[in-house]
């Protein structure tokens, strides 16, 4: 099987890892060639994401635990930063309703497997499909002693999971950092990776990887940067740009952003 990278959203540190592709159990050749575009390692569909030369049309899939679903404000923010970012002007939300998989905590194979079982929309003619699980049980990585919770997370070209108990009581924790913030900055930094940033599809324009986080940033303040790898610090940073008031979600520094221009964004 191939390897492929996971990049989590915690809040400001280092739980990455690798997990491995899911085997297509397809009962049919022509189901597997459907499938296929959709099972690729994360960064391969950045060009197909940020312009239209094979896709002119996104179909984003929200698959969420029933209680657990994103706010209607994240959302929102989200397909603003889609338009903002790519040159898709066709986008459409598909919501499924799932029962709760009733697990405590959920490894990324379990994500993979709730996702085998569950997704509707694939790559078809001129529309990409990307694939968001919502799920209601945290990460089997988390370190609660140490602070250490994972967010969200993407395994392939147009996968993602968001830990949506986990970003619900980390924002209940906050006075002025609300649910929508946090599911908007995770939703951000997951598809920054699916983009290809930093160094996942292609070389940057300009050297700036962090040399001690693979595949982030390490221009201070940048969407990208690791330190979106912790919960109690990216609630920290959030807050202290509110209190200055300053949007509290992080954007993209100038170097991600020629990085995307060169993946065929904006």
């Amino acid at each position: 099987m191939k390897k492929i990278a996971l990049y989590t959203l915690l809040s400001f540190g280092l739980l990455l890892g690798c997990s491995k592709d899911s085997e297509v159990t397809s009962s049919s050749n022509s189901e597997a060639n459907l499938k296929a575009g959709n099972l690729l390692s994360t960064g391969a569909s950045a060009r197909d994401l940020l312009s239209n030369e094979n896709f002119d049309k996104l179909v984003i899939e929200i698959a969420y635990v029933a209680g657990f679903e994103p706010t209607f404000e994240a959302i929102a923010n989200f397909e603003d930063f889609l338009l903002e970012r790519t040159y898709k002007q066709t986008i459409e939300f598909k919501y499924t309703s799932l029962s709760t998989p009733s697990e405590e905590t959920l490894t990324l194979e379990e994500v993979v497997d709730l996702e085998s079982e569950n997704r509707t929309q694939y790559n078809n003619d001129n529309t990409l499909a990307v694939y968001i699980y919502f799920a209601d049980a945290p990460a089997d990585s988390d370190k609660d002693d140490e602070g250490l919770v994972t967010l969200g997370a993407v395994y392939r070209n147009t996968s993602m999971v968001i830990y949506e108990s986990t970003v619900e009581e980390m924002a209940n924790s906050s006075e002025t950092v609300t649910i929508s913030d946090v599911e908007t900055a995770t939703l951000f930094h997951e598809f920054g990776h699916l983009f290809g940033l930093v160094n996942l599809s292609t070389e940057s324009v300009n050297d700036h990887e962090d040399v001690d986080a693979e595949n982030h940033c390490n221009v201070d303040g940048c969407l990208m940067r690791a330190e979106l790898q912790f919960g109690a610090s990216l609630l920290k940073q959030m807050e202290k740009n509110a209190s200055k008031g300053l949007a509290s979600i992080p954007d993209f520094d100038a170097e991600c952003l020629l990085d995307l221009q060169k993946y065929g964004g904006r």
